[in-house]
């Protein structure tokens, strides 16, 4: 950690958490780590900084970003917590008009039309993640934590856990990536739906520095120019859209 630290400080270095969630980030057993915040952060600073990928379990990447030990994390959603805790760079670059859904195995016999019908079920969760206020407050919910959302799945399957909590749009690309067998799931009747926005995020140590200032801007424009759009095109996700480069 005190090598990373040194490194952000002469701010030649922009190290990047990566945690492992197909297709939009990978990491492979050799440690191998590639995805779409990579490319991002490439395009818009690669000519100017090294970039160098931490992979790290999604709850790991956090604590490490809140502690300034990486410089960089993406696809993020905004909550309170987070916005004390980190910086968020405009404009997200993932924008969904999507539902957070909830998946039990085919032929469970579970059944959840109502938030209330999420009580005594058994329901997992990515350890970190964020999904919308109502279930990420309700302390009488039974979450089990997991490190990915292909062992969430992986669990529902082999049932140890009744649910698994998911953005419809990306889990189902994910699964069919990942080839997890979405024949054997079913999706809940009860669902919440909003515009999703993920973000690219600093850590506030990073923030402040030259570089943080350079990838802000080289962000916003590389989305007013389209090349954003290009980006994120192969990993199946809608342009941005015009509202949020105001």
């Amino acid at each position: 950690m005190c090598v990373l630290n040194n490194a952000s400080a002469e701010h030649q270095t922009i190290h990047v958490a990566v945690d492992h969630a197909p297709p939009y980030s990978k990491v492979g057993s050799d440690g191998d780590s590639s995805g779409l915040i990579l490319d991002i952060t490439r395009a818009a600073v690669a000519d100017k900084y090294h970039i160098r990928p931490v992979p790290c379990p999604l709850s790991r990447c956090l604590r490490m970003l809140e502690q300034g030990d990486v410089d960089i994390m993406g696809g993020l959603l905004k909550t309170p917590q987070r916005e004390a805790n980190m910086v968020f760079i405009e404009p997200p670059y993932m924008a969904l008009s999507s539902s957070f859904v909830f998946y039990t195995k085919k032929g469970s016999n579970i059944t959840v039309n109502q938030f209330e019908d999420l009580y005594n079920k058994r329901i997992a969760v990515m350890r970190g993640a964020a999904f919308f206020e109502r279930f990420d407050k309700d302390s009488k919910l039974s979450k089990i934590e997991v490190t990915s959302e292909q062992v969430a799945f992986d669990l529902v399957l082999k049932e140890r856990v009744d649910l698994a909590i998911a953005v419809e749009d990306t889990a189902e690309v994910a699964m069919k990536v990942l080839k997890q067998p979405i024949s054997q799931l079913e999706k809940m009747n009860y669902r919440y739906t909003n515009v999703i926005y993920g973000y690219m995020v600093t850590s506030k140590e990073f923030a402040q520095s030259d570089a943080a200032q350079y990838l802000r801007r080289a962000v916003m424009d590389m989305a007013k120019s389209k090349q954003l759009d290009k980006i994120i095109a192969p990993y199946a996700l809608p342009p941005i859209p015009e509202s949020l480069l105001k």
